[in-house]
C-alpha cells in the first residue's frame, strides 16, 4: 500500500508564520542571538564601536538564517510502501520511503523522520543529502511487533536546516498507513477419520463429485447476460429467453468459535491463555479454509465474520481468500468482551444449520457449560479446546486445586454432550492437541459410542 502527498515543505503559507519560524531556532542560534544582544549592550555602555559591530553580526546571523529558511521555496512528495501490509506477530515488515523533489530548486540538507508506535521499535530517522531538482531518494526500515493489533505509520516529517545550523523547521505530511499484525498461525495436520459423513474431510471434492461443475439450472434472461449461455430448449418450453446458470456446489461448513469473555481468562501478554486461544482460532480457520470448508468466525458476543454473504460463511475460492484476510484482521484487534456469557453465540448457532464446530473456551462455570452443551446439538461435530486459568497462572493453592477439579468436571460434561473436549495446558502446541482431538474422536467411534445426535463424526 502506498500513500503519497505532494509536498508540504514550502514557504510562507505554513502554519504559525514567521513567529513559528523564530521558534525553530536551535541552541546554537539562540546562543548567537543572546551573545549578539549582550555584546551590543556592552558596546553601548562602554562606547566600543568595534564590539557593537561584532554584536550586530552575531545577532543578525541567526535572524537571517530564519528568514532564508522560512522563505525557501521548494516542494517535495513523500511515498510510503509497506511490504507486506499484514504480518503475523513476531514477523518483520519493511517500510519503504521515497522522497521526490518536484521543484526547480535543489534542496538543502533534509532529515526524514517517520512516526511509529513504540511497540514497533525506535522512531526511524534518515539524513538526506542535497536532492537535485527532479531528484529522488529512497530509504527503508524494518518494524516488528510481538503484539497483534493495528498500528498507524506516519505521518512523515521533514526537518530543514540552514547551512550554519542556526534554525531548524519541521514540516509534516498528513498521510499515514496502517500495519496490521495478525495472530500467529501454525500448520495443522489433516485428519481423516473412519466414519466421516459426506461433506466432511475432503468435503469440497466430494460435493464437486456429487453436484458436478456443470450443474445447469435455467433462469430468466437478465440484461448483461452472455447470449452464449442461452438455453434454447428451456426458452422454447417457457416462451421466454432462458439462460444456463452454473450452480456452485455447496461446501462443507465449519464455524470457529472464540470465547473472549474477560472472566474466562487470567493473565496478559503474548504468552497468556487468551492470546493462545486467539492464535489457535486463527490457525484453525486458516486450516479449514485450506481444506475446502466454508468457514466463519464467531465470538461469544454473537458477532460473525465474514458476515451475511453466503449465509455468513466464506464461499468461493476468491471469496475465501478475502474472508480469511477479514477474519485475521478481526482477530488482530479482538479484545475481551463484557462477559455476558455464551448465550448470544448460542442464539446465532441455533438459527443456522451448522457443520463442524471448533471452539476455544476459557474457564466455564456450570451455567456456561450448560450453554456450551446446547451448542453442540446444532453442530454435526464439535471439538472444544478448553483453557483452565488456574493451570495457566500456576496457582497451586487449595483454591487453585479446587478450580482444577471443577475444570475436569466441566470437560466431562462437555464430552457427555457430544463434544470432543481437549484440555489445553500452559505452553501446549496446537498441532499436538489437534492430533489428540482426532485420536479421541476415533477412539469414541471405535468404541461404538458415537454422537448423541446420531452424526457419524469425522472432521479434517
Amino acid at each position: 500500500m502506498t500513500a503519497g502527498e505532494p509536498g508540504a515543505v514550502q514557504d510562507g503559507s505554513s502554519k504559525g508564520g514567521l513567529r513559528a519560524a523564530l521558534g525553530g531556532l536551535t541552541t546554537r542560534g539562540r546562543s548567537f542571538l543572546a551573545a549578539g544582544v549582550a555584546a551590543a549592550v556592552c558596546a553601548y555602555v562602554l562606547g566600543q564601536d568595534d564590539l557593537l559591530r561584532v554584536g550586530l553580526l552575531l545577532a543578525v546571523l541567526p535572524l537571517v538564517c530564519v528568514v532564508v529558511l522560512y522563505r525557501t521555496r521548494y516542494r517535495v512528495t513523500g511515498t510510503r510502501r509497506l511490504s507486506p501490509s499484514r504480518v503475523p506477530a513476531g514477523a518483520e515488515a519493511r517500510v519503504h520511503l521515497r522522497m521526490d523533489n518536484v521543484s526547480r530548486l535543489p534542496t538543502g540538507l533534509l532529515m526524514l523522520q517517520d512516526r511509529v508506535p513504540y511497540v514497533l521499535g525506535p522512531r526511524p530517522r534518515f539524513v538526506l543529502d542535497r536532492v537535485e531538482a527532479g531528484g529522488r531518494r529512497e530509504v527503508s526500515y524494518r518494524v516488528r511487533s510481538d503484539l497483534r493489533g493495528r498500528y498507524p505509520l506516519g505521518p512523515l516529517q521533514l526537518r530543514l536546516n540552514d547551512p550554519f545550523g542556526m534554525c531548524e523547521l519541521t514540516r509534516s505530511f498528513s498521510a499515514y498507513d496502517t500495519l496490521v499484525v495478525v495472530p500467529r498461525t501454525v500448520p495443522l495436520p489433516p485428519l481423516r477419520l473412519a466414519g466421516e459423513a459426506s461433506g466432511y474431510g475432503d468435503g469440497r471434492q466430494r460435493s464437486l463429485a456429487l453436484a458436478g461443475e456443470d450443474d445447469i439450472i435455467p433462469r430468466g434472461y437478465r440484461h448483461g447476460d452472455d447470449l452464449r449461455r442461452v438455453h434454447w430448449r428451456s426458452t422454447a418450453r417457457y416462451g421466454e429467453l432462458m439462460v444456463r446458470r452454473e450452480e456452485q456446489p455447496q461446501r462443507a461448513r465449519c464455524t470457529v468459535l472464540l470465547d473472549t469473555r474477560q472472566v474466562a481468562y487470567a493473565g496478559a501478554g503474548p504468552d497468556s491463555a487468551f492470546e493462545w486461544a486467539v492464535s489457535g482460532a486463527a490457525s484453525a480457520l486458516v486450516h479449514m479454509l485450506e481444506r475446502g470448508f466454508a468457514v466463519r468466525l464467531l465470538t461469544d458476543d454473537g458477532n460473525a465474520v465474514p458476515g451475511e454473504g453466503s449465509d455468513g460463511f466464506a464461499g468461493s475460492t476468491q471469496e475465501s481468500a478475502d474472508s480469511a484476510g477479514l477474519m485475521l484482521d478481526t482477530l488482530a484487534v479482538v479484545g475481551h468482551s463484557d462477559g455476558g456469557g455464551l448465550s448470544r453465540a448460542h442464539d446465532v448457532l441455533r438459527g443456522s444449520n451448522e457443520g463442524l464446530l471448533i471452539a476455544f473456551f476459557g474457564d466455564l462455570d456450570e451455567e456456561q457449560t450448560s450453554v456450551a452443551a446446547r451448542m453442540r446439538q446444532r453442530a454435526g461435530a464439535g471439538v472444544a479446546f478448553v483453557l483452565d486459568s488456574a493451570r495457566w497462572t500456576g496457582d497451586s493453592s487449595p483454591a487453585g486445586q479446587a478450580a482444577a477439579g471443577r475444570a475436569e468436571e466441566r470437560l466431562r460434561q462437555l464430552r457427555e454432550a457430544g463434544w470432543t473436549a481437549v484440555p489445553v495446558p500452559p505452553g501446549a502446541e496446537l498441532p499436538a492437541l489437534w492430533q489428540l482431538a482426532g485420536q479421541l474422536r476415533a477412539d469414541t467411534e471405535s468404541a461404538g459410542i458415537g454422537d448423541p445426535t446420531g452424526f457419524p463424526g469425522g472432521w479434517s
